[in-house]
């Protein structure tokens, strides 16, 4: 593909701070960085996937409102984490972030995990311990 030939469909996508570079032939006949907004069936795809990516933001946060699960979860999700990801950026098992998902198992955690976890998901402490209404 021809450097003006690069796809610019759409520059409202994601509200206009979406961007991908593609690689495109200049004048020379060499392949240069090129910024590109997409081309429509791309764009399409990634709304789709940060629509589901929204969705399950939301059903976290619900959870977390009605007592099902810790606000832990909502950041989780937030940050597109699971709970082994988090366990391995936090040194900790899987089995213990789950269990920190629960509302029971957040109580209980002391101010030195707590920091632990805001520091992991770039939070503070009072961020993390409650999630937006």
């Amino acid at each position: 593909m021809k450097k003006e030939e690069v796809p610019q469909d759409d520059a409202n996508m994601l509200e206009g701070k979406f961007r991908v570079v593609k690689y495109a032939l200049n004048e020379k006949g060499e392949y240069e960085k090129v910024p590109s907004v997409g081309w429509e069936p791309e764009n399409t795809a990634l709304e789709q996937a940060w629509d589901l990516i929204h969705e399950k933001v939301e059903a976290a946060r619900q959870a977390v409102i009605t007592g099902k699960l810790s606000p832990l979860a909502y950041h989780m999700e937030k940050n597109m984490m699971d709970a082994g990801l988090l366990g391995k950026h936090m040194g900790l098992p899987t089995r213990k972030v789950k269990r920190h998902l629960e509302p029971t198992g957040f109580a209980t955690l002391d101010a030195a995990t707590l920091q632990r976890y805001a520091d992991a998901l770039q939070l503070t402490v009072a961020e993390l311990q409650h999630v937006p209404r």
